[in-house]
């Protein structure tokens, strides 16, 4: 009996070592500020080979932390109406609210009153910003030339967090580098395609067949979601005296996201909730990413196929200007785009990033994979590494004249750090393997083929029922002056 008591003291020791070592920012998913996560990954540790020059770069990247959308905003609105009945029901029934804890009454939304949302805060602008200025720092020989918009050209999707963050990244890119203001700023250009016709950027806006599988499985994942949110509701309501629902926890979890992430707010409503239900409620947001987004289906990443043959384009272009000995200044020394998760997450999973070898093969096969391990069991697919604000993957493009083997190489930066591709069970591929091994599987899906939605054909009358309605139509012109119509045909 004494031996359990000591094991259950020392149990809650732990514990309370470890909550108290918990930071709830860095377990909120794809809302992840960059700044909390840029330096923690499971980087490769591999380097660049002596001898080796990088020639050319493309920058795929998230926008930056923005402000919640106009759809989250009203939802938080009507959640603070619920919270304020929750506690009025409870005061009517005499019941406690001494475990209630004082912020929750009379709670409004911090966007209360907001007539527009989803735009890059101030957070969002300085990630950007930075990351101009650590990539200028980190490869100078790429960024050495007098700024040309086809030097170095700077895309975005059509949405204004992207754009925006593709300005705050130019303008720590190009910093000190032109003559305006103190700053000494310089204009430079932003680039867009249409929202309806952006296949390289969002793709998925433009996929039907991605749209009718996503608006089909959303309902299972919610599936997969309720028992931990039924668990997690139970002992709210127990903890708290309030009677919570479903509904009420997610979005409790969403605030708690954003109060964490825009605001820097820990211990409101992710206060509620113990470390362990904040892992298991991370788990299920990194469940529907994987699922929707991720390698839960072929088509969330085969849809991005445009992107990955434009990011190939552009390095046999930097080749072939290195072949030939083209003027510096007459080519282009690095391609950077600026999108969304749902960006960055497919593109990620088209170079096989947070794989190992077998499941690599699985996907080469069209093969499912397993779902992320719940916890307490570790997993590599977390939304707060895979995408978070910010996130990114960098493409560097090297020449290595010395090398045997190959004459180019290709090392993928997730957020700034090597990264292994398991297809080639390194960060840093001879080129031609790349092409072979990571970038060909995926080339033989046409993206207009696997994303157009092939309506069902009307049924077709046959010729001779026309022909007889032709006959009596001209026979009724012979026998009426009554003026006809097509729609008579």
């Amino acid at each position: 009996m004494f031996a359990i008591l000591i094991f259950v003291l020392l149990s809650i020791t732990a514990q309370l070592k470890a909550d108290h070592g918990f930071d709830v920012r860095h377990y909120l998913s794809t809302v992840t500020t960059y700044d909390v996560v840029k330096d923690i990954v499971k980087a490769s540790a591999n380097s660049t080979p002596d001898g080796c020059t990088p020639i050319h770069l493309n920058l795929v990247a998230r926008h930056g932390t923005r402000s919640p959308t106009n759809k989250r905003m009203r939802e938080l609105d009507k959640l603070a109406s619920h919270l304020e009945e929750l506690i009025k029901d409870a005061e009517e029934q005499n019941l406690s609210l001494e475990k209630v804890p004082s912020w929750l009454r009379g709670w409004k939304s911090p966007w209360r009153g907001k007539l527009k949302g989803g735009e890059l805060i101030r957070k969002g602008e300085e990630e950007l910003y930075n990351l101009g200025i650590r990539i200028r720092e980190r490869f100078p020989e790429l960024f050495e030339e007098e700024y040309h918009p086809d030097v170095y050209p700077i895309k975005a999707s059509q949405v204004p967090r992207a754009s925006a963050s593709a300005v705050a990244f130019g303008m720590g890119l190009l910093n000190e580098k032109g003559s305006l203001g103190p700053a000494r700023q310089r204009a430079f250009a932003v680039t867009s395609e249409s929202r309806a016709s952006d296949i390289i950027l969002r793709f998925h806006d433009c996929c039907g067949n991605y749209k009718v599988f996503r608006k089909r499985q959303e309902p299972a994942v919610d599936k997969l979601k309720e028992p931990v949110l039924d668990e997690i509701t139970s002992a709210l309501v127990s903890r708290y005296g309030l009677n919570f629902t479903r509904q009420d926890v997610a979005m409790l979890w969403f605030l708690c996201k954003q109060e964490a992430s825009v605001l820097d707010i820990t211990d409101q409503a992710c206060g509620l909730f113990s470390p362990f239900e904040v892992a298991l409620l991370e788990w299920t947001d990194d469940l529907e990413m994987f699922i929707l987004k991720g390698y839960g289906n072929s088509i969330n990443y085969r849809m991005g196929v445009p992107l990955l043959e434009d990011v190939v384009q552009s390095m046999e272009e930097a080749i072939k200007a290195k072949e030939e000995k083209h003027a510096p200044g007459s080519y282009e020394k690095a391609r950077l785009r600026f999108a969304h998760a749902e960006t960055v997450v497919p593109f990620s999973c088209l170079l096989g990033l947070f794989l190992d070898g077998s499941e690599f093969q699985k996907i080469q096969r069209e093969e499912p994979l397993e779902l992320p391990s719940k916890p307490p069991r570790s997993r590599n697919w977390r939304g707060s590494t895979v995408a978070p604000f910010a996130g990114n993957n960098m493409l560097v493009l090297h020449s290595c004249p010395a090398n045997s083997e190959s004459k180019y190489f290709v090392q993928v930066l997730h957020n700034e750090h090597p990264i292994l591709m398991a297809g080639c069970g390194s960060d840093f591929c001879p080129f031609e393997e790349f092409k072979e091994k990571i970038v060909a599987p995926h080339l033989k899906h046409d993206y207009n083929s696997m994303c157009t939605v092939h309506l069902e054909a009307p049924e077709q009358k046959p010729v001779a029922s026309k022909l007889s309605q032709l006959f009596r139509w001209l026979f009724s012109m012979q026998n009426d002056d009554t003026p006809s119509t097509k729609d008579d045909l």
